[in-house]
């Protein structure tokens, strides 16, 4: 990128986000508002920090999802147990617009930094609380994991196939709620922009739970009125027939998919040249067709094991059917489309360079920072400094164990 085409500052610059974070959840929120252009204080604790900095060592010695989801924070090492390490978090919420919280069932109520807490002190303060269950239900006090909550939100029973549950892949409890949490945040800020805001900072409240029970909106909706718990079926969805994963010639897997009648009649008739299942009553309606579905997936993968994988997609093409290639993460990594469409940035980590993707979201304009990784404690003197704090206030911080 050159200097006259550098972008131009994001639509979250100005805004400062004080963060109290552990592994996923949270970390994408802030991760996304720091996208946007915001400035992403993490406060860590002393000791070891957000423990995802200690789940493998993968890049360059830097865990994975640390890597993944911290990029462009500061990262601030404070002991919140200590008065004086307290004090300075309060003297940073004076300056902050927002603070985003994900700490264990009952950790802000005993450090005083509840909601209620927080808008008493720092009444024009956003306040975001992710927890895993919410409050007021006989689950709030439990510890929540993204595989604990998809177990209890009913996501494991329709993933995977019959008898063999499964999570699904991609944390989808912490990314989800990561998400709807930053959404909050997006909505209260423009809220006050327009003069619609509270007098006080709004407090929002998202739990892992509630987001997955969203994400579970069809099979609820479905089992609710029909009666029936839909089972998993692997690579293809109860919903919609044919839809599948299908073995090429050349040892590929390639996954077409329907999504009404007239798919349904070009994937029979153009595809796999199976008029006589196009004509048959039985399997005219996609409702008589998930009834089927064994017998179309066996006439869709007799066809497609007879020819390779490049060929059965472009007659997919060809005939407007949906297709794509199964991939492992090493294929997506070397990926065409993301190397044609430039997705790949590098990013600074306390290790030594890596590759990351940018942000789905592409804002005309706009590039989002791709920020270095933060080390465990690296900004404490420089925003202690900021604060206000004397060098001789910070080496004493050092030595009593309040700061990193």
């Amino acid at each position: 990128m050159t200097t006259s085409e550098q972008p131009s500052a994001g639509p979250l610059a100005g805004i400062t986000v004080v963060t109290l974070e552990q592994a996923v959840s949270a970390p994408m929120c802030t991760r996304t508002l720091g996208d946007f252009g915001a400035r992403v204080v993490k406060v860590e604790n002393p000791k070891g920090g957000d423990f995802a900095r200690h789940y493998d060592d993968v890049v360059h010695g830097q865990a994975a999802h640390f890597v993944w989801l911290n990029r462009g924070k500061e990262s601030v090492a404070l002991d919140l147990k200590d008065p004086t390490g307290m004090a300075v978090l309060h003297r940073l919420l004076d300056r902050a617009d927002v603070v985003v919280s994900n700490l264990a069932p009952g950790a802000t109520a005993k450090l005083g930094i509840t909601p209620d807490d927080l808008a008493a002190r720092h009444p024009d303060l956003i306040a975001v609380e992710v927890d895993g269950y919410g409050p007021g239900g006989p689950l709030s006090h439990k510890r929540a994991y993204d595989l604990l909550v998809q177990a209890e939100s009913g996501a494991c029973s329709i993933t995977g196939h019959p008898g063999a549950p499964a999570k699904p892949g991609p944390p989808m409890a912490d990314v989800c709620t990561g998400l709807y949490a930053a959404i909050s945040v997006l909505a209260l800020l423009a809220g006050r922009g327009l003069g619609n805001g509270n007098a006080a900072g709004p407090a929002v409240s998202v739990s892992m739970f509630d987001t997955m029970a969203e994400m579970m909106g069809y099979a609820l909706t479905y089992t609710r009125h029909s009666g029936v718990d839909q089972v998993p079926i692997g690579m293809g969805s109860p919903a919609v027939a044919p839809y599948g994963a299908y073995r090429t010639a050349d040892g590929h897997t390639v996954v077409l998919g329907t999504t009404n009648d007239r798919e349904w009649q070009r994937l029979a008739r153009e595809l796999i040249e199976r008029p006589d299942l196009a004509d048959e009553a039985r399997y005219a309606g996609n409702a008589d067709r998930v009834r089927s579905r064994d017998v179309l997936d066996a006439a869709i993968a007799a066809w497609c094991v007879r020819h390779p994988l490049e060929y059965v997609q472009r007659r997919a093409d060809d005939a407007g059917i949906g297709n794509s290639r199964y991939n492992t993460p090493s294929d997506v990594i070397a990926h065409p489309h993301l190397a044609a469409r430039d997705r790949w940035r590098t990013v600074e980590t306390p290790g030594g360079p890596t590759p990351a993707l940018l942000p789905p979201p592409v804002v005309a304009g706009y590039e989002q920072p791709m920020g270095a990784i933060p080390a465990l404690g690296e900004h404490t003197g420089a925003v202690l400094a900021e604060l206000g704090y004397s060098a001789d206030e910070i080496a004493a911080m050092r030595a009593s164990g309040s700061a990193l």
